[in-house]
């Protein structure tokens, strides 16, 4: 038999099966979604997650696609260009989907958000992303609102500040991790003040969705051969991406809302399985040269404090925070302090992994300069109750801490890498309409 009548005959199959799992696990409603994005920024995995949901708009209310770019140099720009690719592939997709959503849509729905990381105090002044979820948390609705979080918090918490009374409206899936990293003030910012959120907080099961490149198959390395060459504009692109590997670390937020009820997050599904956690885990430590005795829970908020002069009053204003009065660099990047009171200057951080790291101070003070440290990251997240950890509501759900559910050293990854065939073979028939 020929290789493409095969391949043509096994897509065919792969339909069907997808009809029927649809059939069995579609939500009566589409479920309301925004999208904040670091698309543009220094991880193409969003320009992947993006196409995944072009392709899949059929199965949400899209309310909004905000461009989040808080690290690297992304824009509401960026999205628009993406969708501009899909508009020359969307005639043929609709002839399949024909709910499948404009381009026009969703470029009325596209916005600006927060274009820097927030300062220590978590959020700044609103944007027109966060001002965007206002409103669509309070338009008059029986479906709650999800927010799908790729990249850092800060609209969200810029809007939480601002309208705290939405809570009641939304759903948080945020994919953490790296993300949690760069945006931990904004991230500490919730948790400490609005600890009565609904959130998913993935920080390690997304990564069950992403390529084995050691394996060759048509479901790793050998996926975009088998499922995406020659699949219309959206294809072409897909492959200046990772070389067309599949990572797509933030489109687990997007396979969870496909997969039966979202209101249940420790049910199994594709986007992952999570667990009722009452608290996240905090670490802060004064004036202390941590050494490897020290070990603190993978995606924690670390607050690091040391002592140095004293400023006056008009020192300590938001200029501390555009030229810090020191930079801290952790596993190869650099991290700007800030002045708080009484002498004392703070860092956040937070470890993205499981690992040993370092740190070193650099300042033009030389009470601030050249501290230098190392300390381990666990393994498990958020580990047992610690006296500095954030208290949490009912309503915060993370990655399942079973060993069993462990993918090397990725909590949770497990809970997704068992559907990622399924899925990966629901996509195909997707792209098999494009060519």
């Amino acid at each position: 038999m020929h290789i493409h009548t095969l391949k043509t005959l096994l897509l065919a199959a792969f339909a069907i099966i997808s009809l029927n799992f649809q059939a069995q696990n579609r939500r009566p409603e589409k479920p309301r979604i925004i999208v904040s994005t670091d698309i543009g920024g220094t991880d193409p995995d969003d320009n992947q997650s993006l196409i995944h949901l072009m392709m899949y708009s059929d199965r949400f209310d899209i309310e909004g696609l905000i461009s989040t770019p808080s690290y690297g140099k992304g824009s509401v720009g960026e999205i628009k260009r993406m969708i501009g690719i899909y508009e020359k592939d969307y005639p043929r997709l609709r002839m399949h989907a024909t709910e499948i959503m404009s381009p026009d849509a969703m470029r009325a729905v596209c916005k600006q958000g927060a274009q820097s990381l927030a300062p220590y105090c978590g959020y700044s002044g609103p944007t027109e992303g966060s001002q965007w979820i206002i409103k669509m948390a309070r338009k008059k609705s029986r479906r709650k609102l999800w927010i799908l979080v790729w990249g850092t918090l800060e609209d969200v918490a810029q809007a939480l500040h601002d309208a705290p009374d939405i809570k009641k409206n939304i759903r948080v899936y945020y994919i953490g991790g790296p993300n949690k990293k760069w945006g931990a003030n904004s991230y500490a910012y919730i948790a400490a003040c609005h600890r009565d959120l609904w959130m998913i907080e993935n920080n390690s099961s997304y990564r069950g969705l992403i390529t084995d490149s050691r394996l060759s198959d048509r479901y790793n390395t050998g996926y975009y051969d088998y499922a995406i060459s020659g699949a219309g504009n959206l294809g072409t692109d897909f492959r200046n991406y990772y070389r067309g590997e599949v990572k797509m670390g933030d489109t687990p937020s997007l396979l969870y809302m496909m997969d039966g009820d979202p209101e249940r997050p420790e049910k199994s599904c594709w986007g992952g399985s999570f667990v009722r956690i009452n608290h996240s885990a905090r670490r802060t430590f004064y004036d202390t040269r941590l050494t490897a005795n020290d070990t603190v829970p993978p995606y924690s908020i670390m607050e690091l404090s040391f002592l140095g002069p004293s400023l006056s009053a008009e020192n300590t204003t938001d200029k501390s925070i555009v030229n810090p009065p020191f930079t801290i660099t952790i596993d190869r990047q650099t991290w700007p302090g800030i002045y708080v009171t009484d002498g004392i200057y703070k860092v956040r951080y937070s470890p993205k992994a499981p690992g040993r790291l370092s740190y070193r101070t650099s300042s033009a003070t030389k009470e601030l300069d050249g501290l230098s440290g190392e300390f381990i990251v666990g393994t498990n997240f958020p580990d047992s109750l610690y006296k500095d950890d954030y208290i949490l509501g009912p309503h915060w759900y993370t990655d399942r801490p079973d060993t069993a559910l462990y993918e090397g050293r990725w909590q949770g990854a497990k809970t997704i890498r068992q559907h990622r065939r399924a899925i990966l073979d629901d996509w195909a028939v997707r792209w098999s309409w494009l060519r």
